[in-house]
């Protein structure tokens, strides 16, 4: 692992996107800043947080995922090392908000964004951002937010999550093609609010309930219905009410 540290950046995303297109990078070359000007979130959302306070970081996966039909694999094993890595901190009640937002019961403390880039050899590379609230306890304006200092009543240091987590990633995709399926079962078992009637809003903007039920082999959410239908959504078609 390589670690690049920055005291200020637009996006560290965007930076390790920059510097693997302009130069050969070593796998799990990771980016991280004490603060980000224009971090990004799912679909476009911006990604905000108290400088200095929290962890802030993209690293570089090469040649884990093989095509594209299974490019829902990086979400699993991204989400599911942030857990287990956060599990050995006793961070209480954690799940994963399909698809890729980090929840302790009701608040979010982390979101991933993942950019898949093919390249010209067909090999595809894989930038994962995350941002984990860790330090910051002012959150006026963002009710469903919290941080893990909050939440224990304590300080951590960033710097050894953010490299517990990078190890726990390297072992989990070295272990893939022996554990993919138990990552799998994990990630949704995991699922924030899974087996539980909740209002869900669809891409018209009408409200329904349903009962989510785990994913499919793509990574689609698949809710229960009232008419005792399974159907199956992408991030653009759904949102959660809670």
């Amino acid at each position: 692992m390589k670690l690049i540290k920055l005291d200020a950046i637009d996006s560290t995303n965007e930076f390790l996107k920059g510097l693997s297109n302009d130069q050969l990078v070593e796998n799990f070359t990771v980016i991280t800043t004490e603060i980000q000007t224009k971090g990004k979130g799912q679909m476009g959302a911006k990604w905000v947080s108290e400088p200095g306070k929290n962890l802030i970081m993209s690293v570089l996966v090469k040649d884990f995922l093989l095509d594209g039909n299974s490019i829902f694999d990086i979400n699993i094993v991204v989400s599911v090392s942030i857990i287990q890595t956060l599990e050995t901190l006793n961070i209480p009640g954690l799940s994963i908000k399909w698809p890729n937002d980090i929840m302790s019961y009701n608040k979010k403390i982390g979101g991933i964004l993942i950019e898949n880039s093919i390249k010209s050899n067909g090999t595809i590379n894989s930038i994962i951002g995350f941002g984990l609230n860790v330090n910051q306890t002012n959150f006026e304006h963002l009710p469903k937010a919290s941080a893990l200092a909050l939440i224990c009543n304590t300080t951590f240091d960033k710097e050894e999550i953010l490299l517990k987590i990078i190890e726990k990633l390297e072992q989990n995709i070295q272990s893939w093609h022996l554990n993919g399926d138990f990552m799998w079962a994990d990630y949704t078992e995991k699922l924030f609010k899974k087996g539980i009637p909740m209002p869900f809003s669809d891409e018209n903007q009408q409200n329904f309930m349903g009962i989510i039920q785990g994913i499919s082999s793509i990574g689609k959410l698949q809710i229960l219905l009232e008419d005792d239908a399974v159907r199956e959504f992408d991030i653009k078609e759904i949102q959660m009410l809670y």
